[in-house]
């Protein structure tokens, strides 16, 4: 299976996950401090979008940045929360469709174009559908709408467990880490927020 695979696997469990939720289920609380069903799929719904920027970006090589600011990222998260559920519902389906067709589209030589990714990393536009599976998936679970890790592909669990490790590792965690999963300590470690 394909990244794009994951992705397009992922996005199917996420708009089935909130296509199957009662209007006023998408009030409801997420694992994200301060988030509502809501906030998450406005959230997904403007990641398609500022994905869709990067791609441009690839296609054309006219920068454009993933957000203008965490400042705005926020603002139209909390706007996009305030919208009609079938407004919201329908967003998030046309943002999903919009960006494979913009993925679909992107000539070969563009997948090697960097982009820079909303957290001031520059990578190369292959790795838009790994951006989109993350997304996706870890949002299709934090939803708490009956997707659960173990409905991910293995491999896409496999990828997700080793880039959290990763990151956490970087951010000084690397010895209680290697502990735990080497099964040389039986405490989890607190890995502190969210990645």
């Amino acid at each position: 299976m394909s990244v794009r695979d994951w992705m397009d696997r992922g996005t199917g469990l996420f708009l089935a996950a909130v296509d199957g939720m009662g209007d006023d289920a998408l009030d409801g609380p997420t694992p994200l401090p301060g988030w509502t069903r809501r906030h998450l799929v406005a959230h997904v719904h403007y990641n398609a979008e500022a994905l869709r920027r990067l791609v441009h970006w690839a296609a054309t090589g006219q920068e454009r940045r993933m957000y203008e600011s965490a400042d705005q990222r926020a603002a139209e998260i909390e706007s996009g929360a305030r919208l009609h559920p079938s407004e919201l519902r329908a967003l998030v389906h046309g943002s999903a469709r919009a960006l494979a067709a913009d993925l679909d589209a992107l000539p070969e030589r563009a997948w090697s174009h960097r982009v820079v990714t909303a957290q001031g990393r520059t990578v190369p536009a292959a790795e838009i559908p790994w951006m989109r599976t993350r997304e996706v998936t870890v949002h299709a679970v934090d939803l708490d709408a009956g997707v659960g890790f173990g409905d991910l592909p293995e491999e896409v669990n496999a990828a997700l467990a080793a880039e959290a490790a990763g990151k956490h590792a970087a951010g000084g965690a690397a010895a209680v880490l290697a502990a735990w999963l080497t099964g040389r300590s039986t405490e989890a470690p607190d890995l502190g927020p969210w990645l």
